[in-house]
């Protein structure tokens, strides 16, 4: 286990880093990142849920050498959870995307990387070299965007998309209606920038690269599909997250098998947001390579399940046929360890790398995944596992409201 010397002692617990990163980012950045929708009380159950599970660690085993890896993507991650895919992390620090990337790296760790990210996908490549490294995909309703932004994610050698499946319309977030939320003008999302700030009709493109000055430009309104009687009408503008990401046109017969002809087979096709054992079958059914658990960190629906709740009809549903990981409310090294035992074959975390951004840049995201690494581990061995494949539901029981405990 760490020596006392490897200690950031300012900051031992997640909960510690979320308090440092409280009081580092400004009030827009902070209910940006932390808030969920409406009441956020789906945002508080994916964390409080786990508290409903106890652990049975069993004893007198050699647990002297415990292997913690798991293999995803073709890669031995350090262990089973990766960073999640989540937006605008220079909001946080500088570093942004590039020191979440660089910690992930040096920490073995899968990285996700939003589609609207404050550093390009290829910089994000760049800076995670061998490292696997997946994209968060927003599917628009103009299809075009979506298939330029495809084949950029597979020249730079992402290894597969997760496509966003709750996000029709956007929850109700009381904290940015608030504020307005809006990105500062000193960034941009970076997938996106030609977009946002077109260039003028027949100007040559390199005269950037000449050092020559461009022409002020008015910066064209943004518009949000909607439905005008039968009629769709499509979003308008320069592609922002309020307007472009959601898209209540999706359908499981059309859109999943147009991404797979577009993704496969340098990319794998993941659906992230499945929630229900009815949507995990026909994920099986129309032959994506996997999916994942999630409620968008109670940020759209609330009063949906918390995705630990949700996991097991999901695991039990599915029956091994594709991988199921899960997010959402992951806040200590056993509630890795607890969703494994519900049958996770993978976990993510998301505003945890946030705070570790806010705290130190990349340095705060490499203690972030250290805390969880080594209560990780050190769960293991004291639940008396030594690999990653001995984790099962018999190191579980879940306490219901009264106290009463029941085996799973």
């Amino acid at each position: 286990m760490a020596g006392q010397g490897e200690h950031d002692l300012n900051c031992l617990t997640i909960e510690e880093l979320e308090n440092h990163a409280h009081g580092m980012m400004d009030k827009q950045t902070r209910d940006y990142y932390n808030e969920g929708s409406d009441s956020n009380s789906t945002l508080r159950e994916n964390t409080t849920a786990y508290n409903k599970y106890r652990i049975r660690p069993r004893v007198l085993r050699d647990v002297s050498k415990v292997d913690s890896t798991k293999d995803i993507f073709g890669h031995k991650n350090s262990i089973p959870m990766g960073v999640a895919p989540t937006a605008m992390q220079a909001l946080a620090h500088s570093d942004g995307e590039l020191g979440t990337a660089r910690a992930c790296k040096k920490s073995k760790v899968a990285m996700g990387l939003s589609s609207f990210s404050t550093k390009t996908l290829e910089e994000v490549a760049e800076a995670s070299g061998d490292n696997p490294h997946v994209l968060q995909l927003y599917l628009f309703e103009e299809r075009e965007h979506s298939r330029k932004l495809i084949q950029r994610a597979k020249k730079a050698g992402f290894k597969a998309v997760f496509l966003t499946v709750d996000t029709p319309f956007l929850g109700r977030r009381n904290g940015e209606i608030r504020n307005q939320f809006t990105l500062p003008p000193h960034l941009k999302v970076g997938n996106f920038a030609e977009d946002q700030i077109p260039m003028p009709e027949g100007e040559d493109r390199s005269s950037e690269a000449q050092g020559k000055t461009r022409p002020k430009l008015e910066r064209q309104q943004s518009q949000a599909g909607y439905q005008d009687g039968d009629k769709r009408v499509l979003p308008k503008g320069p592609i922002t997250f309020h307007t472009h990401a959601a898209n209540p046109t999706l359908s499981w017969e059309r859109d999943i098998e147009w991404l797979k002809q577009e993704c496969l087979p340098e990319m794998e096709v993941w659906l992230k947001g499945i929630a229900t054992a009815e949507d995990a079958l026909l994920a099986v059914h129309h032959g994506v390579s996997g999916i994942v658990v999630s409620n968008h960190g109670g940020r759209q629906l609330n009063g949906a399940l918390a995705t630990i709740d949700a996991l097991p009809e999901v695991v039990e549903a599915v029956q091994g046929k594709i991988p199921v990981h899960v997010d959402g409310g992951i806040r200590h090294g056993t509630d890795v360890f607890k969703a494994l035992a519900l049958g996770a074959d993978f976990c993510w975390v998301g505003r945890p790398a946030l705070w570790g951004l806010a705290y130190k840049g990349q340095a705060g995201v490499e203690l972030m995944l250290k805390l969880l690494s080594d209560e990780f581990k050190l769960c293991m061995s004291l639940a008396g596992t030594v690999k990653v494949e001995d984790i099962s539901k018999e190191y579980l029981v879940k306490m219901d409201n009264s106290g009463f405990v029941s085996r799973l």
